[in-house]
């Protein structure tokens, strides 16, 4: 489910249209100012090094280019049929204004098109801005061109369409005859030349120009501190950097830290007190919670977003108001009353599809437009399931769906067909004759007696819960057979399809139990320390005397948390090893290393890595061999297995070390550490979290990082967190341990054995007595 954050108001409207006319009165040469330096590239866009030169007075012009892989088709595009078409988006940051655009085309041509009927068109934002021909000549062979967009086409979102318009033959043709084919080569760029755009000092314009949704690169946001952090003051930060975690979503977010220095270039977040102000910084007149915007002096066009209060309290209350969308306007703003957001409950972040009740399509889309397809070869519909990871599948057939589906109904007996799968793995196949499918003989006699084609089509299914991750995708794939056509006749009547908002999915009848650890759990979706969406029932353990590279990796695991719940950590606690028996009743995140986590020596015994002379050993069970999937399982318990074999593995300097363990404090409470040696490797844990083919390594209760390489290790500890009912509880427990159940079995009968007994022992006793 998305988590809808407030859309600025008018104002941000009216401020960025006067930095636009700016903008555009500096391009066409009626005012003159100092350069400011770069703002970032667009998303996607890796500079070029044959960048323009500045012309002195004016605004520097950068270069830009990205691939089509860039930009999200990391395959090469063919158009097929009379009129194939494909689309390429691409967008534009809120600073930034284009100048220059063009698209290098890379593509091949069927010999089979006729020069004078086809050509291919190019089209930005429904506008024609080219059409290619297809000469004989060059036809089947690599082509390059370079098509030129005006600048005035290009706005935040933009889509260039490709579309070949085919024709093989002057007489009667098939519209998807196999020679009417384009081929565009993914290593077609788009470039572009754009200049900073000066954004106002106006909170009105937040998260721009932190963070921008335009932009598809991953999030990397500097903070700024006075001096080393205080608890109070990192929580602060840590609610700031959660909610720049849920914006950024699927770029990830990275947090780089520094003390007492603004960085020279770009964007930063300072939080402080005004008595102690980072260099640079103006001073700021502080009379409660307060938020500002200011010129970052070392950049011109770098922001400073400032988060300040006289004590941690008021800094706290000010992030906040931030991560909470208070309404905000002008270059600063004093908080005189934060109303504190309401206690969460378990499993109620935004983003995940709720497990107390049926949920609406219409809850997990954007906009239900995203369930209409038209035409013979419509797009796939996609539906995102971030579903919660505990959810206890045992003895469940799968997650049950309502779905309810139109379309225009075909003519006669063909092979049209919805074809539903969850990612990539197929679940079932509805026909489009009309009627729901029935999978047995008594149901398809009584649907013949209905009436075929009433709409919508409600049809019962159940999802396999094996497919399904953490990021999950239900699709839903129209085919419609194309009518055969009559002679010199190729016009078909047009077609389309829906997925009714009113389709629900229902998790209600699934309890939340899993075994642990699973770092697979915990890094597709943060648990179990998102179960809160909050994080009120989680700690952060800082080490003693961090560093800022130990900042930055707080800051960047509680963004990640933000990005698996879509909510900001208002609640979750920064405390100190020292601290930890006070909150015994809370899950840990412990950062450090061995020389300043005194954690690591005090709870050795209970890690799943313990030392060696010159090594670390761990248990390693036969399961983890890349066989499972992320989380989901219908075995609770398959990490409890017996251990196979004990390897040792040498400690390298450069080593990350992810740990899962249970709280030598409280019994089903969950630990998970993050050890290095030096705080600045840990970066490398980061990207490899980021990469979606690495992070499925994530596994069992050990993630050891050597180089680049990620191995997943399972130690032969096992703990459960969630409750059963009762009933359930007893089958599963009886399930696992047999012989428990035939001693039961055994006891019952011999107590039934002797309750019959005592009963025909009375009886004969009442004969006795009777026939005396």
């Amino acid at each position: 489910m998305k988590h809808c954050l407030p859309v600025p108001p008018t104002p941000a409207a009216r401020a960025r249209s006067a930095t636009l006319a700016f903008a555009l009165a500096l391009l066409a040469g009626t005012a003159h100012a100092q350069a400011p330096a770069a703002a970032p590239l667009p998303p996607g866009l890796q500079p070029d090094v044959a960048a323009a030169a500045p012309v002195p007075g004016a605004l520097p012009l950068q270069r830009s280019r990205s691939t089509l892989k860039q930009l999200g088709l990391d395959y090469e595009v063919t158009l097929r049929g009379v009129q194939g078409t494909a689309g390429i988006p691409f967008s534009i940051r809120s600073d930034q204004v284009v100048d220059h655009a063009a698209l290098h085309l890379k593509y091949t041509y069927s010999p089979a098109l006729l020069p004078d009927l086809s050509h291919l068109r190019v089209t930005v934002n429904d506008v024609t801005v080219a059409t290619l021909p297809v000469s004989a000549e060059e036809a089947g062979r690599p082509v390059e061109r370079d098509v030129a967009i005006d600048p005035r086409l290009v706005t935040g979102y933009n889509r260039v369409n490709l579309q070949l318009i085919g024709h093989y033959t002057r007489e009667c043709e098939d519209p998807d005859h196999s020679s009417l084919w384009a081929n565009i080569d993914s290593a077609s760029y788009l470039e572009l030349g754009w200049l900073p755009l000066p954004l106002s000092n106006d909170l009105a314009l937040l998260p721009v120009p932190f963070f921008d949704a335009r932009d598809t690169r991953r999030l990397e946001l500097p903070f700024v501190f006075a001096g080393q952090p205080a608890n109070g003051q990192l929580q602060a930060a840590g609610i700031v950097s959660s909610w720049f975690g849920a914006l950024a979503g699927y770029r990830g977010a990275m947090f780089p830290v520094s003390t007492g220095v603004l960085p020279a270039r770009g964007n930063a977040v300072v939080v402080a007190t005004p008595r102690n102000l980072p260099a640079g910084v103006a001073p700021v007149e502080v009379s409660g919670p307060t938020l500002a915007v200011a010129s970052n002096p070392n950049d011109a066009g770098g922001k400073l977003l400032l988060v300040l209060g006289r004590d941690d309290a008021e800094l706290r209350a000010a992030a906040t108001a931030l991560a909470l969308g208070a309404p905000l306007s002008g270059a600063s703003a004093t908080l005189r009353e934060v109303k504190d957001a309401a206690p969460r409950k378990p499993y109620d972040a935004p983003n995940w599809v709720p497990s107390d009740r049926p949920v609406r399509f219409s809850e997990l889309v954007r906009s239900t437009s995203e369930l209409n397809v038209v035409g013979y070869n419509p797009d796939l519909i996609r539906i995102g399931l971030q579903l919660p990871p505990d959810l206890f599948v045992w003895r469940k057939d799968g997650i049950p769906v309502d779905l309810r589906y139109r379309y225009t109904l075909p003519e006669g007996a063909d092979k049209s067909a919805l074809n539903i799968s969850i990612n990539d793995a197929f679940v079932t196949t509805l026909p489009l004759n009309g009627r729901p499918l029935a999978t047995s003989v008594p149901r398809q006699l009584w649907q013949k007696l209905g009436a075929r084609g009433a709409m919508p089509i409600q049809q019962p299914l159940l999802l396999p819960t094996g497919p399904l991750s953490a990021s999950s995708q239900l699709r839903f794939h129209f085919f419609f057979d194309r009518p055969r056509a009559e002679e010199c006749k190729n016009t078909f009547p047009d077609v389309s399809a829906s997925i009714d908002d009113a389709s629900t999915i229902d998790l209600s009848g699934f309890a939340h139990y899993m075994a642990m650890p699973n770092l697979a759990a915990f890094g597709n979706a943060g648990f179990p320390f998102t179960r809160m969406a909050d994080l009120s029932d989680s700690a952060l353990v800082m080490p003693d005397n961090a560093s800022g590279d130990d900042v930055a990796n707080a800051l960047a695991l509680l963004g990640r948390m933000g990005a698996s719940t879509g909510y900001p950590a208002l609640r979750t606690r920064v405390i100190q090893a020292r601290q930890v028996d006070e909150h015994a009743d809370q899950d840990l995140l412990v950062l450090g290393s061995r020389r300043n986590q005194p954690l690591f020596a005090r709870w050795a015994a209970a890690m799943p890595v313990g030392d060696g002379a010159q090594a670390r050993r761990f248990g390693l069970s036969d399961w983890l061999f890349n066989t499972l999937p992320a989380f989901l399982s219908p075995d609770a318990r398959r990490t409890d297995l017996p251990t196979v074999a004990e390897v040792g593995v040498r400690p390298q300097p450069g080593d990350v070390l992810l740990l899962g363990f249970e709280s030598p404090l409280r019994k089903g409470r969950s630990v998970v550490a993050l050890m290095a040696d030096e705080p600045g490797h840990v970066n490398r844990l980061f990207e490899a979290w980021f990469d979606p083919a690495r992070l499925r390594q994530f596994q069992g209760s050990v993630v050891l990082l050597q180089g680049d390489t990620v191995r997943s290790l399972a130690g032969n500890q096992t703990y459960y967190v969630g409750e059963l009912p009762p009933l359930l509880a007893l089958r599963w427990f009886f399930a696992h341990h047999p012989l428990w159940l035939a001693l039961g079995v055994g006891l019952v009968c011999l107590l039934l054995a002797m309750l019959a007994g005592w009963l025909l022992r009375r009886h004969a006793r009442a004969r006795l007595k009777v026939a005396g």
